[in-house]
């Protein structure tokens, strides 16, 4: 065979072996592992092969490491050895080294750049393509692969499918700079985070603000009260005891039985049971109290001697996401 095909052929193979391993190492490592999470559970052809290699990355990008330069030096060497031999007849040192420097800047551009910007672009296809033949190639290499992980065990070390709170804020806030979701939804992801760190006394209205009824007294007796106040109104109603609570009062249900002619009755038979909740709860697991179908969707709150301390509804936490209700601060 002509030695001039021989060079231009080997020059070609090590050029597509190079890009080939560049833009598989830059795809492993711009995918994100909650999406191959997400292509797993759809079942997604090479997502189940995609997560093992994304478990522990090390591995594989060490593995990719190692073919790219042997493609980039072994190949160079043998690359290098036919090159001397075909310019030592045809143009001499001159063209050999105009030779070396073409195929320098071919390596730099087209087995470095062009295929990691390729990977960081398409990084999610060329991934599930790619993770079967690297599991396989794991397989055939793990004898090195165990003592890498023996000498530099950080490198290949297992990674947990986690994140945290400050990273899911970033990638709120980024989002929301690029356009990708609106502002008031990051500012809502971030107002869920400050749910964690509200408690059912940051959030409640105090006793001594807290409208209040007597057990005792007739809807007729109270009917002005419940006429004057707003229509989400509720009210706890209250024993003859210190800190006996009976229930909790709803204007909605109040008005009802007036309309019905029910104003005889007294607060004490109308009124739903109470649902007690401590005052240190956090407004995460209060929120998850409040269930659909419940009547009541306030609860009352109890310090920790089991005396009632005050009162908080659904709406005060849906407030602190929504932002009309301001987050109380610290201190």
């Amino acid at each position: 065979m002509n030695p001039i095909v021989v060079l231009l052929v080997m020059a070609v193979l090590i050029l597509v072996g190079s890009a080939l391993a560049s833009s598989t190492e830059a795809a492993m490592l711009t995918v994100n592992p909650i999406q191959v999470h997400t292509l797993k559970q759809q079942r997604v052809a090479g997502s189940k092969a995609l997560e093992r290699i994304k478990a522990r990355p090390g591995r594989a990008l060490v593995l990719l490491v190692v073919i790219n330069n042997l493609f980039n030096i072994s190949g160079s060497i043998l690359l290098g050895s036919q090159a001397n031999q075909v310019f030592e007849t045809i143009g001499g040192r001159w063209a050999l080294l105009l030779f070396n420097i073409g195929f320098t800047v071919a390596v730099i551009l087209f087995a470095e750049i062009l295929p990691k910007t390729i990977g960081n672009s398409f990084a999610m296809p060329i991934s599930l393509v790619s993770a079967r033949i690297l599991l396989m190639l794991e397989r055939l290499t793990l004898p090195l692969l165990l003592v890498l992980e023996k000498l530099m065990p950080a490198i290949t070390a297992k990674n947990e499918l986690t994140t945290n709170e400050r990273e899911i804020h970033l990638m709120a806030r980024l989002g929301s700079q690029q356009g990708q979701i609106e502002a008031d939804e990051a500012a809502m992801i971030g107002k869920v985070f400050a749910l964690n760190d509200l408690t059912a006394r940051d959030l409640m209205v105090s006793r001594v603000a807290t409208p209040s009824l007597s057990g005792a007294a007739s809807l007729d007796s109270v009917r002005q009260e419940i006429l004057d106040a707003p229509d989400d109104a509720w009210w706890v109603v209250l024993g003859e005891e210190v800190d006996e609570v009976l229930g909790v009062q709803s204007r909605e249900r109040a008005m009802a039985e007036l309309l019905s002619g029910g104003g005889y009755r007294l607060i004490s038979q109308l009124c739903d049971a109470p649902q007690f909740v401590p005052e240190m709860i956090r407004a995460d697991r209060l929120l998850t109290s409040f269930r659909r179908g419940d009547r009541s969707s306030v609860r009352v709150v109890v310090d920790e001697f089991g005396a009632f301390v005050g009162l908080v509804s659904a709406a005060d936490i849906l407030g602190v996401l929504a932002g009309w209700k301001r987050v109380p601060s610290e201190g």
